[in-house]
């Protein structure tokens, strides 16, 4: 066997064997032939002729995106910078190589601007309060466009909103201020309540003159508990009437003022 043959047949062997590629479990091969899709090709020892077919392989793993720090302008006219991470897959591998060019750069590119179109028609105080639903309307959209590229966006999650230092010193203030507030009014109801189980337990006392002796000799047994320098002398309210101006006029006796005597027609007529 001369030279040039065996040239010819390393040659064909070495076609073979560039012939035969092998793909994982999580790869495909979109397979082009003389230029024009012919199939997707999945795991496994697959045949690939080399200048004939072309195999262009895609990851089908799920993909972990970090979607750069953006100047957002919200509704009430804050500026914050936000970020977020984006998780997405490719489902059809076939639309992911022929629709986009690069649909990693395409979905980065589009989860930038949908992250500032969406948060710059919320207040600051939704961007950090209702977080989850932002998280939903962002996956939606960006789930809707990235469809007709065969990319399933599986989550989107806000990182971080960063303010600027005079921002987050109001909201401290606003903070503290709305403690104070609900401190005044839940003192209020306080007294409220309060005055409320007054009134009623002095209507109860009022009904029975008794249960007030026995509620004044009650208080009288929690004073002496405590070791208090106070002395306290019950004095019946009866005894107090006695002591009036006008009782001691009377002796003691009820105040009863004396008639004024009428004048008379005959002392009219005398006059």
């Amino acid at each position: 066997m001369t030279i040039p043959v065996l040239i010819v047949v390393a040659a064909l062997a070495a076609i073979v064997i560039a012939a035969f590629r092998v793909f994982r479990e999580y790869e495909r091969a979109v397979v082009f032939l003389l230029g024009r899709f012919w199939k997707v090709k999945g795991p496994g020892l697959r045949l690939i002729i080399p200048l004939i077919q072309q195999a262009v392989k895609v990851d089908l793993r799920l993909v972990t995106l970090d979607v750069p720090s953006q100047d957002v302008i919200s509704r009430d006219n804050v500026t914050v910078k936000v970020n977020a991470v984006l998780y997405y897959r490719v489902v059809d591998p076939e639309r992911a190589v022929i629709h986009v060019e690069d649909f990693s750069a395409a979905t980065s590119q589009l989860a930038q601007t949908t992250l500032r179109s969406v948060l710059g028609k919320h207040d600051l105080d939704e961007m950090l309060s209702e977080r989850d639903k932002l998280n939903s309307d962002i996956q939606e959209i960006l789930d809707t466009q990235t469809d007709a590229w065969g990319i399933k966006v599986a989550n989107v999650e806000i990182k971080h909103v960063d303010l600027d230092e005079s921002m987050i010193r109001a909201i401290a203030r606003q903070a503290e201020a709305e403690r104070n507030r609900r401190a005044k009014v839940i003192h209020a109801e306080g007294e409220y309540q309060a005055s409320q189980q007054l009134y009623e337990a002095a209507n109860v006392l009022s009904g029975n003159p008794q249960a007030i002796q026995l509620r004044y000799l009650q208080t009288l047994s929690d004073i002496s508990v405590d070791n208090a320098s106070t002395i306290v002398f019950p004095v019946p309210m009866d005894l107090l009437k006695h002591l009036s101006p006008q009782a001691l006029q009377t002796g003691g006796a009820p105040f009863q003022p004396q008639p004024q005597p009428q004048p008379s027609a005959t002392d009219g007529d005398e006059e």
